[in-house]
């Protein structure tokens, strides 16, 4: 019989801080830019119908579209309001299961493009070539639900109101960038926070999340996967602060490990 564990959150250990989960649907919606906006199909009752949807979220994390009236999902829309909205991580190809991704349900309406051009044209300033086209109109989804899953063992829904008013984590923009630094240039140095702060022994530790509390690992020992959380001694505001947070934990974990 094969020995082979599934992938979960791993032994019960201390409580360690981290945002809440409305935190962190509103980070990954803030630091995306492209989802999969799902429809009640018009032509097939009854089926929802999948679509790739370039956004940009306000201020309250509600998704901006800008579509056309001939487009599928358009057609879709006028005939039933309601729609979801799955955005998954960024640069989440290695291990998508592993990644975060956050769901969003709610009923979408036209919104005035005086009110909503700017901001997407901050994020797509090749769409001003479609300002023209009289097809083309901004659509806004209404968030009424959000599902939020942050990788392994970490998944819930969050009520619209705390969606809304939270606040996207400071180390959004640059997150990325960190863990692509870390797992490329500091894979022996994970394993060895992993031990030293995580209180997990594994042959094999990649950085799956970061924040302004820590960060997430997923481990690896012989046949067994599982993630653990582990906080940064303090707070960090920026990415500077984290880079000098972890500096201090690496040179932590190895001097514990010359002991």
């Amino acid at each position: 019989m094969s020995t082979r564990q599934h992938a979960g959150p791993g032994p019960a250990g201390p409580e360690v801080p981290e945002p809440s989960l409305a935190e962190r649907a509103r980070t990954l919606v803030s630091v995306a830019r492209i989802g999969s906006l799902s429809t009640h199909s018009r032509k097939f009752v009854g089926f929802p119908f999948g679509s790739v949807m370039p956004y940009a979220a306000d201020d309250r994390g509600r998704p901006v579209f800008l579509i056309s009236s001939m487009a599928m999902h358009t057609q879709n829309l006028h005939q039933d309001a309601r729609a979801s909205l799955l955005i998954t991580q960024p640069d989440s190809a290695g291990d998508p299961l592993g990644a975060a991704r956050v769901t969003l349900l709610g009923a979408t309406a036209e919104v005035p493009a005086a009110e909503v051009r700017d901001l997407y044209l901050s994020r797509y300033e090749n769409a001003k070539y479609w300002q023209e086209y009289t097809d083309f109109a901004y659509h806004r989804l209404e968030v009424s639900s959000v599902y939020f899953i942050g990788g392994f063992g970490v998944m819930g829904w969050v009520p619209a109101e705390e969606y809304i008013t939270a606040r996207p984590d400071p180390l959004a923009e640059t997150a990325q960038e960190i863990i692509q630094h870390m797992n490329a240039d500091h894979a022996d140095a994970l394993v060895l926070i992993a031990t030293r702060f995580g209180g997990e022994a594994a042959t094999e530790a990649s950085m799956t999340a970061v924040d302004r509390l820590g960060f997430h690992l997923r481990l690896k020992t012989g046949d067994r996967v599982h993630g653990r959380r582990v906080a940064f001694l303090r707070e960090v505001g920026n990415k500077d602060e984290a880079r000098a947070v972890l500096v201090e934990m690496v040179r932590q974990a190895r001097s514990s490990d010359s002991h």
